[in-house]
């Protein structure tokens, strides 16, 4: 059965019906409306910590979506759980696919800087200052770029690159 019409809450089934009106309504091919099928049960069941669930729906998304802004979203939440399990690697990978579809894409940006700025604490907990001072110049260099995108956004990144001497800019915005 498919997720959508497995989903038990009021705001979920509200949520499915009205994208799947949306979805009839569209003026587009049967594949493209697939793959948006594919894509909400994934966000669905990414929702519910389903990541296994969520990880096939978008696979599949993947193999029919054509639209490359699309396709950017669908390899960014794939990210998203590759991180939310501590895969850093593969949720960097899926980051980078998302951004070279979509350079205007600051949340990938920015969750690249935290998994850095994260690897970053860890070697500087374990006293590889190298490594931690490597980490956390990429942190600074995609939370940048990220800023640059959003400048509203991102508070907390900002003040740690002021904080840290990692910023050439005093505002962004």
């Amino acid at each position: 059965m498919p997720r959508s019409q497995r989903n038990d809450n009021f705001i979920d089934k509200t949520f499915t019906v009205m994208a799947d009106m949306i979805l009839k309504m569209l003026p587009t091919n049967q594949k493209a409306k697939e793959a948006f099928a594919y894509y909400r049960d994934g966000m669905s069941a990414q929702a519910d910590g389903e990541y296994a669930e969520a990880l096939e729906n978008y696979y599949e998304a993947l193999t029919l979506e054509e639209d490359p802004y699309d396709r950017s979203f669908i390899l960014y939440n794939i990210g998203l759980i590759h991180a939310s399990n501590g895969e850093h690697e593969e949720a960097i990978e899926y980051y980078h696919k998302a951004i070279e579809l979509n350079p205007r894409m600051p949340q990938a940006l920015n969750n690249i800087a935290v998994i850095y700025h994260y690897q970053g604490e860890k070697a500087k907990e374990v006293g590889d200052e190298d490594t931690a001072e490597q980490e956390f110049r990429k942190a600074a260099e995609y939370w940048i770029r990220a800023i640059q995108l959003a400048p509203n956004n991102y508070i907390e990144a900002q003040n740690w690159l002021k904080v840290t001497g990692r910023s050439k800019i005093d505002v962004y915005f």
